[in-house]
C-alpha cells in the first residue's frame, strides 16, 4: 500500500481515538510508519535523502520502543503494509502533520494521567515524535533545494527549445 494511503488511515485512526490506550497505540502506529517510510526512502528514495531517511527510520524505531505495551498491536502493524512511497514530498508532508498530531495527543494524555509510568512514557514518545519531525523537515528541505536547483535547468531548456 502506498505511504499516502497509510498516512490517511493513520490520521483518521488517531482522530477517532478517545481512550488513552487507543491514543498511545496510534502514536505507536505513527512511529512505526515513520520507521517504515524512513527505511523505504533510505533503500530506494532519492540519493540526497538516504542519510536523513536512515535517521528517520532509527528515530521511528526509538519511538516504537518507548511505547511498547502488551496489546499495543492488537489491530496489526499498519506500517507492515507499506509497499511504496510514490511521492516522497507529499508523504513526508503528511507524515509531518501526523507526527505533530501525535505529539499533541500525547501531551493531552500526559496531562490527564495520574500514572507516573504512562506520563514518562508519553514524554519520551513526544521527544521521539519531535526527533522524527525534525528528520522529516530536513528531508523536505533537501527536496525543496533539489527542486530549486533543477528549476533553472527546466527554464533554460524550455526557453532555448529544440535545435
Amino acid at each position: 500500500m502506498d505511504a499516502a494511503r497509510l498516512l490517511k488511515v493513520s490520521q483518521h485512526a488517531l482522530a477517532q481515538s478517545r481512550a488513552v490506550l487507543d491514543i498511545v497505540a496510534e502514536a505507536w502506529q505513527a512511529q512505526a510508519l515513520a520507521q517504515a517510510i524512513g527505511g523505504h526512502l533510505a533503500a530506494s528514495g532519492p540519493p540526497e535523502l538516504r542519510g536523513e531517511a536512515r535517521g528517520l527510520s532509527e528515530a521511528g524505531g526509538r519511538g516504537c520502543a518507548v511505547l511498547d505495551h502488551p496489546g499495543m498491536r492488537r489491530a496489526g502493524i499498519r506500517a507492515a503494509q507499506l509497499s511504496e512511497v510514490a511521492d516522497a514530498a507529499s508523504a513526508l508532508t503528511s507524515l509531518s502533520v501526523l507526527l505533530g498530531d501525535v505529539a499533541m495527543a500525547l501531551v493531552s494524555v500526559a496531562c490527564a494521567t495520574d500514572d507516573e509510568s504512562l506520563y514518562w512514557q508519553c514524554m519520551e514518545a513526544i521527544d521521539a515524535a519531535d526527533e522524527s519531525s525534525d528528520r522529516v523537515r530536513g528531508m523536505l528541505r533537501r527536496l525543496t533545494l533539489r527542486t530549486q536547483e533543477r528549476s533553472p535547468e527546466v527554464l533554460r531548456d524550455s526557453t532555448t527549445g529544440p535545435p
